[in-house]
């Protein structure tokens, strides 16, 4: 049962309002719901509302008095999250609400879900905008002249979809301040570009019984990992589920004769794979050897990777009762396995003036068998056009290598921001972050993409930064969002507001 979220801070409106989206189904490309709730409470405040072609939502606050030179101001969110779930969490995403539990980590509270994402990316700059209407509406928030833009975006965690698809004429302004970071002591003005590169492989399926008849069917699972976000979380050195389950497959295919009846794994191209599975075929001759050489494989990557993945499990268990047949053609098991074990995963090079920031990257983020085709996601990011251009290209040549029947497609094609550390918009925020708490925000440019870098090229003369509350593990299970976090983040936010002129 979902926790009750009221008496946890300054402002009410705000968990009053999370509360009631996590209950709201709001997967990416499933807006429907969440942009009518918020399009009638902007009504139901008297507010003006407009819809694109995209299915993006914008809510109009004018100034209380116009005037030619209104400052105006874009503040900015998007309506989906990344819905992910434990492998055994009994979870529908498109009716289910959310699961809201808090816990205690090193004696702070966090708020997180039960076996699911919790939907903070981005759940509070929704809940923050509306805080903001409702503020407004009961004249608890007066920002004189200024005229606020409330921009909600849709399919952001596909591809930044909304976003590249956006009527540039819905908005206009002199700053537009994006809610979608992750440290509230921290500032975003910039971010790398991105693109998913898509392989579909079609096969003929086989059938077991043409090769051996003596034959036991096997289960391999790697479970329990980390994943995370794959930009700022492909540098933590946190395995991916998908290579994996490739490197000890690849191992064993070498040494005796395995017939896989199916690979799968991970789910959307921004996030590391957490899970995996293989189902096989073994002759009952080999089963006993083989695991024994299963285990030794499994007892090496746990002795490599404990420290960052201390909750991993692989498991190697026989499947009783299965009665489907069907084995992929041996030629693309082993041309599959090949490319799986050698293809590129995690950070590819690093900024070279920037310590510690990925300058490019890419994510084996899925592999899915089904009905006579496998159908494998990644994803490349990169601060520069050019070298994410190469890496997705190394990629397509590692399948054309394999001489194999596939179909690429490149989705989600998105441009990087560069940053402006000479902002207008950036000095006022960081004054206004150290007259309120005596400290220096840390000024960033990150590997994540960022909708700001698609609104920047529609929309150049926007001054912009990226800001918002403290959480930790978006688009995965472990999704948390530090509690107190919400008030320090709202009251910068308000202070900010009033300080632009």
């Amino acid at each position: 049962m979902t926790q009750n979220l009221r008496g946890l801070g300054t402002p009410s409106e705000f968990w009053e309002y999370f509360e009631q989206i996590s209950k709201i189904p709001r997967c990416s490309g499933n807006e429907r719901e969440i942009r009518k709730f918020i399009e009638q409470e902007a009504k139901n405040l008297g507010f003006e509302t407009k819809i694109d072609r995209a299915k993006n939502l914008i809510v109009k606050i004018p100034s209380k008095i116009e005037k030619e030179n209104n400052l105006k101001i874009v503040l900015q969110c998007h309506m989906d999250m990344v819905c992910e779930k434990n492998e055994g969490t009994i979870h529908d995403f498109s009716k289910d609400p959310l699961k809201l539990k808090i816990i205690e980590i090193d004696k702070e509270k966090w708020l997180t879900a039960e076996g699911t994402t919790l939907g903070a990316d981005n759940g509070v700059g929704i809940a923050y905008l509306l805080s903001i209407m409702k503020k407004i509406h009961l004249n608890e928030l007066d920002f004189g002249l200024k005229t606020l833009d409330l921009l909600f975006t849709v399919q952001e965690e596909r591809g930044l979809l909304g976003a590249l698809r956006i009527n540039k004429d819905l908005i206009d302004g002199n700053y537009l301040i994006n809610l979608d970071s992750e440290d509230d002591d921290k500032f975003i003005i910039g971010c790398a570009g991105g693109i998913d590169t898509d392989v579909d492989i079609k096969f003929k399926k086989e059938n077991i019984d043409d090769y051996i008849n003596n034959i036991i069917v096997v289960k391999l699972s790697i479970k329990g990992l980390k994943g995370g976000h794959s930009g700022v979380d492909i540098n933590k050195s946190r395995a991916n589920a998908i290579k994996m389950l490739a490197k000890i497959l690849w191992k064993v295919n070498n040494k005796y004769s395995i017939y896989i009846n199916s690979i799968n794994g991970g789910n959307l191209p921004n996030a590391i794979p957490r899970e995996s599975n293989s189902i096989f075929f073994v002759d009952n001759k080999d089963f006993s050897e083989l695991k024994n050489f299963i285990d030794q494989i499994i007892s090496e990557i746990q002795f490599s990777i404990s420290n960052n993945e201390p909750n991993m499990e692989i498991i190697f268990e026989q499947v009783k009762d299965f009665k489907v047949k069907a084995i992929l053609p041996k030629k693309v098991q082993e041309k599959l396995l090949h490319i799986l074990y050698v293809i590129p995963n995690g950070p590819i090079l690093y900024h070279p003036k920037i310590p510690n920031l990925v300058h490019t990257s890419t994510n084996l983020a899925s592999i899915k068998t089904k009905n006579g085709l496998l159908k494998i996601i990644t994803s490349q990011r990169s601060l520069h056009e050019i070298s994410k251009r190469v890496i997705y290209e190394k990629i397509e040549a590692l399948f054309k290598l394999a001489d194999m029947n596939f179909n690429i497609i490149h989705p989600g094609d998105y441009p990087g921001w560069e940053p402006n550390f000479n902002s207008k918009l950036l000095a006022i925020s960081k004054k206004t972050y150290k007259e309120l708490f005596h400290d220096e925000p840390i000024v960033e440019v990150i590997h994540a993409g960022l909708e700001t870098g698609i609104l920047k090229k529609k929309l150049p003369n926007l001054e912009m930064i990226s800001i918002g509350p403290t959480m930790k593990s978006p688009h995965s299970p472990d999704e948390c969002l530090k509690i107190r976090s919400i008030e320090k983040f709202w009251n910068f936010l308000i202070k900010l507001l009033n300080s632009l002129n």
